[in-house]
C-alpha cells in the first residue's frame, strides 16, 4: 500500500500534488491542520508498505519513523524543518534541506526537475518565500497577472490549513488536495473550480480585514507581538497574518498568538525578513515548539509560560 502523509498547508499539499501528478498512485491520505505535525503517531503499516512524508519535522516524528521501518515499510521523507539525526536504513530515503530560503515543494520541484513548477511556485508564495517564488516564476515566463494568481492561490491554500481543529477550516486538507491533484497546473484548477477558489479568497479577505483591526500588545522597532481573539476567524488567519506583518515590516520580528482550546495559546513567530533566522531556536525552547529558521511556532503555550515566551522573544530579537 502507498501511504501519503502531508502537512495540511500549501507546502505539504502542493508538494504531494507534484509527486502524484508525476506518479499517479492510489494512496491512503494522512493529513490534518497546519499544526498537526505528529501525523505518523497513529499510522499502522505492514511489511512492504511505502510511506511518503512531506513537510513535517523528522525530529518530531523520529520515533515513529523508526517504528515504521522496523515494521517493514519503506519511507521517502521530504522536508525543510528541523531534522535531527537522519536515519541510516536501506528502506529510508530523504530530501531534507533546512535552509531558510527553501520549502518542501521547492525540494519536490528539484526532485522532478521542474516538471510541475507552477505548483511549486504556488506553494512558495503560500510559505511566504516571495523572492524564490518570483524567481521561479520568471523561468516559466509568467505574466504579472499570472504571478498574482499563483500568489493569491498559494496564500489561500496556506490560510485554509490553519485552525485548532478541522472544523475551523473551510476545506479539509485531504479534500482540497483531491481537487487540486486533478489539474496539471494551478491555472487549470482556478479555471475549472471558480467556486472553491473564490470561496477561499473571499474568506481570506474577510478574516484578514478583521485581523488588521487588532492592535499590537507590544511593539518596538525590533519586535511586535499580537494576541488575536478567541474566535474561529482568528485561528484561521493567524499564520498568514504573521506573514503579512513580516512582509510589511521586514526589519521586525513578529509573534502572533491565538487562544488554544485547552487554555493558553498557539504561537506563530516570523523572524525579520532581512535576517531570517532564529525562529526555530526560539520556539524549540518550549515543549511543543518547532519550525524553521524564518518561521516557527508553538502548538500549545500554557498561560503560565506566556511571560517567559515574551521575555525570550524580546531577548532573541532586540
Amino acid at each position: 500500500m502507498q501511504i501519503d502523509v502531508f502537512n495540511g498547508d500549501a507546502d505539504g499539499i502542493c508538494g504531494l500534488v507534484q509527486l502524484r501528478l508525476a506518479n499517479p498512485t492510489e494512496s491512503q491520505l494522512v493529513t490534518g491542520t497546519k499544526r498537526d505535525i505528529h501525523l505518523l503517531a497513529n499510522l499502522s503499516v505492514v511489511a512492504n508498505d511505502s510511506v511518503t512524508v512531506l513537510d513535517i519535522s523528522l525530529k518530531k516524528n523520529r520515533p515513529d519513523v523508526d517504528r515504521i521501518l522496523q515494521q517493514g515499510a519503506s519511507v521517502f521523507y521530504i522536508d525543510h524543518h528541523e531534522a535531527g539525526d537522519i536515519p541510516l536504513h536501506p528502506r529510508f530515503k530523504s530530501m531534507i534541506n533546512t535552509a531558510a530560503n527553501t520549502c518542501t515543494s521547492l525540494l519536490v520541484d528539484e526532485y522532478l526537475a521542474g516538471k510541475f513548477r507552477a505548483w511549486a511556485v504556488t506553494a512558495a508564495f503560500g510559505d511566504n518565500l516571495i523572492g524564490r517564488a518570483e524567481q521561479l516564476s520568471q523561468t516559466l515566463g509568467l505574466t504579472v497577472k499570472e504571478i498574482e494568481q499563483l500568489k493569491n492561490l498559494g496564500v489561500c491554500i496556506n490560510y485554509n490549513g490553519y485552525g485548532s481543529a478541522l472544523t475551523d477550516l473551510h476545506f479539509e486538507p485531504a479534500v482540497l488536495y483531491r481537487h487540486l491533484v486533478q489539474h496539471q497546473s494551478p491555472f487549470n484548477f482556478i479555471a475549472d473550480n471558480p467556486t472553491i477558489h473564490e470561496q477561499l479568497l473571499a474568506a481570506y479577505i474577510d478574516d484578514r480585514e478583521q485581523a488588521l483591526l487588532i492592535k499590537p500588545e507590544y511593539m518596538t522597532a525590533a519586535v511586535a507581538l499580537y494576541i488575536l481573539p478567541d474566535q474561529a476567524w482568528a485561528r484561521r488567519v493567524f499564520g498568514v497574518f504573521g506573514n503579512e506583518l513580516a512582509n510589511n515590516a521586514p526589519e521586525r520580528a513578529h509573534a502572533v498568538l491565538t487562544h488554544h482550546p485547552k487554555g493558553g495559546y498557539q504561537v506563530s513567530v516570523r523572524a525579520p525578513l532581512n535576517n531570517s533566522s532564529g525562529a526555530d531556536e526560539l520556539c524549540t525552547l518550549f515543549a511543543s515548539g518547532g519550525g524553521r529558521k524564518s518561521a516557527a511556532g508553538i502548538n500549545h503555550l500554557p498561560m503560565s509560560e506566556l511571560a517567559a515566551f515574551v521575555d525570550a522573544f524580546v531577548g532573541k530579537y532586540s
